[in-house]
């Protein structure tokens, strides 16, 4: 039970302006330990950039896995939301450029953004190796579209865009129609799967040959999804699923650019690929999601 003091800090806290940093709520995805998860992989570690140097923050050893929701400004709302997946190898979350800096851009345009910590990184002994983390992506969605009345979002227009194995991930989510869990609660009586994706540099999605793994099965009713690569890097991964999407009927956009690397991200860029951003911007608006339903 809050004291009095604390409740009316609480209170004063809830009523101040939100930072763009700062999220409304952070809320664990599962009500216990999450599924699977039987060995200690220790204290969660956040390791800062040393100072001058180009690197990024990352965050690893997550056991306890959560989403924060930045709520679009009310005056630009536009009712569609977005879980953000960093992007990190599956062995770290590079949890600024590809997370907390996306949510700011997303709320600009009138998105809500969910910065999804997942598991990493991955566990032993699991199958697919992913699994930690594609459970927390499913899981993710669902918590979100069963409360969208309360965040003020449509439940049929929640996304995900994820960085580089995030992307992997986002992938796993929409190119999916069974739960890798068992559920759990009410949550988990509503849809997991996005109704949109933004994949932005994604890997390991093709074998050694070239094709497409069987584990992104594509069909006519996969969501409509957007795709941002640069040539430089391994841009065949992209490719590879934007052509099986264009081959089943799926609307799908490629932003291909000619030099950026990997790992960009929101970080400034003498590079093309620095508009990624407003490229998804008007490819969402194009489709309607960043008009507010009457």
């Amino acid at each position: 039970m809050l004291r009095p003091l604390s409740l009316l800090v609480f209170t004063l806290a809830l009523s101040l302006p939100l930072s763009a940093a700062e999220p409304a709520a952070v809320i664990k995805l599962w009500p216990g330990k999450a599924p699977g998860e039987t060995k200690d992989v220790g204290p969660e570690k956040l390791t800062e950039p040393k100072p001058g140097q180009n690197d990024v923050k990352r965050l690893t050893n997550v056991a306890d896995p959560t989403i924060s929701i930045y709520p679009a400004p009310k005056e630009k709302a536009t009712g569609a939301a977005v879980v953000v997946n960093p992007g990190g190898g599956y062995s770290i979350l590079a949890i600024e450029h590809e997370g907390t800096e996306v949510c700011t851009w997303l709320n600009s345009i009138g998105v809500t953004a969910v910065l999804l910590k997942y598991r990493v990184p991955q566990r032993e002994k699991q199958t697919p190796p992913n699994l930690a983390a594609v459970q927390d992506a499913q899981r993710a969605v669902s918590l979100v579209r069963s409360r969208a009345a309360e965040w003020g979002i449509d439940p049929n227009r929640i996304g995900m865009l994820g960085f580089s194995a995030g992307g992997n991930l986002a992938a796993w989510s929409i190119c999916h129609d069974k739960r890798e869990y068992e559920p759990v609660d009410k949550a988990d009586e509503v849809s997991f799967k996005p109704n949109f994706a933004v994949l932005v540099y994604p890997g390991d999605l093709l074998d050694k040959g070239g094709a497409l793994k069987p584990e992104f099965q594509v069909t006519k009713d996969t969501p409509p999804t957007c795709f941002v690569h640069a040539s430089d890097d391994n841009s065949e991964q992209s490719v590879g699923l934007y052509v099986a999407l264009k081959k089943a009927g799926v609307p799908a956009e490629m932003h291909l650019y000619a030099t950026g690397g990997h790992g960009f991200g929101m970080r400034k860029s003498p590079h093309p690929c620095a508009t990624w951003p407003d490229r998804v911007g008007d490819w969402m608006n194009t489709r309607g999601l960043l008009t507010p339903k009457k």
